[in-house]
């Protein structure tokens, strides 16, 4: 069912902020998001994708243009080789909902991204990841329109160009429509009647769990632990609660050189990477910057939780959230001289 004003983008983004669309085509079927976009581009007129809203901040004065919201579902397990699960998922399957299914399954590899907001489609554009895992991991391709060349394509991992929450399709999102994401999945041993997880490889989990990193536990422990740990962050979007009206994390981890990292107070996070390079914590720059869980400017605020989420207090426009992200950006980048990239989508508005 539709919202009383469907024209209206607040309605279909998490952060509940968005203007109206001059054009709104609702596509439950890959031929329906594929034609309205095929019009769009026909016509000259701007066409804006929308897969859940869960990564997304849209102007207050909307979008001039045809917005298409991708509504099409379903789950196709193809083939199955030895323990190795292949499924083809609809780019508008909602991701967790898909999460807890291959969970019931028995199927592994998606159980530390559970309770990650949004769509399927959505998540190689952003290479969504969470507690030591990230959708790349899993990907055996991913089937897209091109909208330059007017065909459907298969692309393979290597071609996604996926990094640390990117990809081939976030850098160039006007060229690209994902339609559907193949994903291969492991199905674990079974013990007590429980499919198991992929090793557990983030620390805090583990800590959660009760378990040495590299433990395998049964999948449903896991992505009860995922859940706890994301709620208690306000990183599970809940209609009800406007501490959870945001974009998840709104900053990006800085990747930086070792001379950048060896400058920061020595109590501050530092992940070596195989490059050589160091990633920091987005979250402990912003707190010791002085700027704390339910920080506000206005009526955007930094959720009550964790001072990664920027969130919609009620009333919050595009330019408050806005607002309160250069407030900290600056801050951060005057204090430790790192500058503080954002993770959402910016539709009509600029940081």
């Amino acid at each position: 069912m539709l919202p009383n004003n469907p024209a209206v983008l607040a309605h279909f983004t998490t952060f509940r902020i968005g203007g109206p669309a001059r054009n709104l085509v609702i596509a439950q079927t890959e031929d329906e998001l594929v034609g309205a976009v095929q019009r769009g581009d026909l016509a000259s007129t701007p066409v804006l994708v929308v897969s859940g809203g869960s990564n997304m901040l849209v102007s207050d004065d909307g979008f001039e243009g045809t917005v298409v919201v991708v509504a099409t579902q379903g789950i196709e397990q193809q083939t199955t080789q030895g323990t190795g699960i292949h499924l083809r998922v609809a780019a508008g399957q909602p991701w967790d909902q898909l999460v807890e299914h291959t969970i019931a399954q028995g199927w592994s590899g998606l159980e530390m991204l559970s309770g990650i907001p949004g769509l399927v489609g959505a998540a190689p554009v952003q290479n969504i990841g969470a507690y030591g895992a990230e959708i790349a991991s899993v990907i055996h391709a991913v089937r897209v329109y091109d909208r330059p060349a007017k065909q459907i394509v298969t692309l393979s991992p290597d071609a996604c160009g996926f990094g640390y929450r990117t990809s081939l399709f976030k850098q160039q999102r006007d060229q690209y429509v994902v339609l559907s994401v193949d994903l291969n999945l492991a199905q674990q041993q079974w013990i007590g009647g429980f499919g198991l997880s992929q090793p557990v490889a983030y620390a805090e989990l583990a800590g959660h769990l009760g378990v040495d990193i590299g433990t395998r536990v049964p999948l449903t422990d896991a992505r009860q632990a995922v859940l706890a740990l994301r709620r208690a962050k306000g990183m599970v979007f809940d209609p009800a609660d406007h501490d959870t009206w945001s974009a998840g994390s709104f900053f990006t981890n800085p990747i930086v050189s070792s001379a950048v990292a060896a400058t920061l107070p020595e109590d501050a996070p530092r992940f070596a990477q195989p490059d050589g390079t160091v990633k920091t914590s987005a979250a402990w720059l912003i707190d010791h910057a002085g700027f704390h869980k339910g920080y506000a400017l206005g009526p955007a605020a930094l959720s009550s939780k964790h001072v990664l989420a920027l969130t919609n207090t009620g009333h919050a426009t595009a330019q408050d959230i806005l607002r309160l992200a250069r407030k900290i950006r600056d801050a951060v980048l005057t204090t430790y001289g790192i500058r503080l990239e954002p993770e959402p989508v910016f539709v009509g508005v600029s940081l």
